[in-house]
């Protein structure tokens, strides 16, 4: 399996994040950690692994990155709307410099997205925000209200833009029927341990019901209660979902 590591400049965070490529071709899927993690988590849980046949065969190439949570949304001792705006560093990070280097590596415009617990967050946050880039997310064990995760302060238009749960109830018009021709989702969660605790489970389901009521494409999947909020299920999670969409 090709492995390749780049530093990506980020000037509006001040420094550069992490991009690990892995595969040789197929169609390009953007992994986002989970909380407050680096580019070599995925790989360092297995979940590399768990899809190596697809990467093998050239149907798929990995590009996972570093995350931001850590001066963003896990920053505890910031209010919400001082996360919110460290977040839109990030998104400038991701949209300006590691989609560019991900289209010219694989020739592709349209990249799908996917991650777990808050990795799942940015997939889903990121598709509905820009769906030209990314028009498919597989999102495993996501919480998808960035005010649930030790919020406090004012929760103004930068919390509520990045707060899928409160802006896809109020899409309508043309912009949600172009999501409508455009946006496919797929939300994963078990019913297990910590996947309670970690509103996941909750969260996941109200998803998918305002998913339903705007009648954008989606797929709910709920696993057994025995499968956690941990690695081993979105091992499992990803290997049997992924072969579906390359």
């Amino acid at each position: 399996m090709r492995q390749h590591v780049v530093e990506l400049p980020s000037p509006s965070t001040g420094g550069a994040g992490t991009v690990v490529r892995y595969g040789h071709w197929g169609r390009p899927v953007l992994v986002f950690p989970s909380e407050q993690g680096r580019a070599w988590d995925f790989a360092n849980n297995g979940m590399v692994n768990a899809v190596a046949s697809l990467i093998d065969a050239g149907r798929v190439k990995l590009y996972c990155v570093d995350s931001h949570d850590g001066a963003s949304w896990s920053a505890a001792d910031r209010p919400m709307e001082d996360r919110a705006a460290e977040h839109t560093k990030y998104e400038e990070w991701i949209t300006e410099a590691v989609v560019p280097f991900i289209r010219a590596d694989t020739g592709s415009g349209e990249i799908l997205t996917t991650g777990a617990s808050m990795g799942a967050f940015h997939a889903l946050n990121f598709a509905f925000k820009r769906a030209d880039l990314f028009p498919v997310a597989i999102c495993l064990s996501g919480n998808y209200d960035p005010g649930a995760w030790r919020g406090w302060g004012d929760r103004g238009d930068g919390t509520y833009f990045n707060s899928p749960l409160d802006y896809v109830a109020h899409l309508h018009g043309d912009h949600l029927d172009w999501l409508r021709s455009r946006l496919s989702i797929l939300l994963v969660c078990g019913q297990g341990q910590w996947e309670d605790t970690t509103g996941s489970l909750e969260s996941t389901k109200k998803m998918a019901e305002l998913l339903r009521d705007k009648e954008i494409r989606y797929e709910l999947d709920l696993w057994g209660y025995d499968v956690p909020h941990d690695w081993p299920s979105w091992r499992a999670q990803l290997a049997h979902h992924l072969p579906r969409f390359c």
